[in-house]
């Protein structure tokens, strides 16, 4: 019936690798061209050297059908250093055991034909905000993430309906094929330019007005669900769901800048679309603890797994086994990043994510109103990520909006830090308790090894002095660096720690080394 419906048929590879282990590896489907085969493809990433052997298994409603097919490959060392896995609340880990911390912001979507921005649309449809040339600029300045989104307008897998991109087309398929097409261009760029992407597979948006009339999963469209509530609870739209996800793996797991799969974008959101009737949290939990625990077993290069909320908590959610990391949005909120990464890590044993974050969300809104408060804060949560256990620094959102201020030039400042804190950590990081004097002075340090580094910025309109006092760590006795964010110079700290001057709104970076 639906070589896409994996309760009709289902093609895998069941692999020995060279140590023993066992992998079951799903294939997908590539329909003919006229008078042509249509075939089944698998691709698998090895992570280890030597001789494998694979048989092919089909499942035919349900059975087993002897394929008769089988073979050996064999795999030599390559240079690649793996794919990213969760080390603990602060860093993230290739498989050849080199540290990571996601530098990045949000680059959502490519640009719009037709932008509904009051203020910004021609900016937002400006061509050069594509994928070619936005990962290009991120990673010359110095990012290694961003974040993207699959929806109706943007990488349209599970939309037959699209709208507002003239680079996507309607299909009729199961799986739109231009969206296919672009994200494999996509990942060939992420590859190309040493950028790893977390995939948002869902947003809510698919679930509210327009996106849910246009769903597939509603029933008015041939799905199976009458209500967005019924998406999380009809066994029919769940196994539709879970074989979108098969797709996903056996089509793309096999690139390691798939850093992670996100279910959904802010959740939450969809949930209380209808305020008067929301979806209860108890079918949002069980859906997601049924497809991570479902993505967990048929992914076998085993991607990290996440998924977001805008605000409002969902009950259990953050406590899902399979769900790796953590994470909820933050806007007008600069401040209550550092405690919301600290607590929330902590209370649940693994690390928290700010996917988004920003001065204001409200698109209706003229940023330049507010453009100091909007630039102020891209640059200070990164450094409140750095400085706090995160491995995936904050995101800003309105990536077009600080392109064109002349922002994505920060972040190298920003990875020259967490380049130096990382080569000294020898794999950890840890807060170190500090106070500094003065009135509303910004203040963190982090133990990196023998090293420490630390953060002040001063908020303030008028020039501090402050003094730092440390409480259960002694800072190495070697030379001290001053490193300026704005300038991105670094230079020998001849000062006192006692009688630190911060100009007004100046943030400024110490690094105490160990005597050479």
């Amino acid at each position: 019936r639906s070589p896409y419906a994996s309760d009709d048929i289902s093609v895998d590879l069941a692999i020995t690798t060279p140590s023993g282990r066992q992998l079951v590896l799903p294939a997908y489907f590539v329909a003919g061209a006229s008078h042509q085969k249509s075939t089944w493809r698998a691709t698998l990433a090895p992570k280890e050297a030597g001789d494998y052997r694979y048989k092919v298994v089909v499942q035919d409603d349900g059975k087993a059908r002897r394929a008769d097919i089988a073979g050996r490959f064999t795999v030599g060392k390559g240079p690649g250093k793996g794919f990213l896995r969760v080390r603990d609340p602060w860093l993230l880990q290739f498989d050849n055991g080199e540290l990571f911390r996601g530098v990045g912001e949000n680059l959502a979507w490519e640009n719009r034909d037709t932008d509904d921005s009051k203020f910004f649309k021609s900016l937002h449809e400006d061509r050069r905000f594509s994928y070619d040339q936005m990962l290009e600029k991120l990673a010359r300045h110095g990012g290694n993430f961003a974040r993207v989104w699959m929806i109706y307008w943007n990488l349209p897998l599970d939309w037959q309906w699209v709208d507002n991109n003239a680079r996507y087309q309607p299909s009729s398929s199961r799986f739109n094929e231009s969206g296919i097409r672009r994200m494999d261009e996509l990942l060939r760029i992420a590859e190309a330019q040493g950028v790893y992407l977390m995939v948002a597979m869902d947003s809510h948006v698919g679930l509210m007005e327009t996106g849910w009339e246009r769903s597939s999963y509603n029933r008015k469209n041939g799905g199976a669900a009458a209500t967005p509530a019924e998406f999380f609870s009809s066994p029919e739209a769940k196994k539709r769901y879970k074989d979108k996800l098969r797709f996903l793996v056996a089509k793309w797991s096999h690139s390691p800048h798939i850093a992670a799969w996100e279910f959904f974008n802010e959740v939450d959101n969809a949930m209380y679309a209808d305020k008067a009737n929301p979806i209860p949290d108890r079918l949002v939990t069980e859906w997601h603890r049924e497809m991570s625990e479902y993505l967990a077993k048929i992914d076998p290069h085993g991607h990290i797994i996440t998924t977001s909320i805008s605000h409002r908590e969902v009950a259990g959610l953050n406590d899902l086994p399979h769900v790796d990391i953590n994470q909820k949005h933050i806007y007008r909120g600069l401040e209550s990043i550092p405690a919301t990464l600290q607590q929330l890590s902590a209370r649940h044993g693994k690390p928290f994510v700010i996917g988004e974050a920003g001065y204001e969300w409200d698109w209706k809104k003229n940023f330049d109103d507010f453009a100091d408060g909007m630039k102020g804060d891209f640059k200070r949560q990164l450094w409140y990520g750095l400085f706090n256990p995160t491995p995936i620094l904050p995101m800003s959102w309105w990536w077009e909006y600080f392109d064109e201020r002349g922002l994505v030039p920060y972040f190298r400042g920003v990875q020259e830090i967490n380049q130096r804190m990382l080569k000294a950590s020898g794999g950890t990081l840890k807060s170190v308790a500090m106070t500094a004097s003065g009135n509303g002075i910004s203040h963190f340090a982090v133990a990196a090894g023998a090293s420490t580094f630390i953060y002040l910025y001063n908020p303030g309109h008028t020039a501090v002095t402050t003094a730092l006092t440390f409480a259960g760590h002694m800072p190495a006795k070697g030379p001290v660096t001053a490193y300026n964010p704005e300038r991105q110079t670094a230079l020998p700290f001849t000062g006192s720690l006692d009688a630190i001057e911060l100009q007004a709104h100046q943030d400024l970076i110490l690094i105490l080394d160990a005597k050479p």
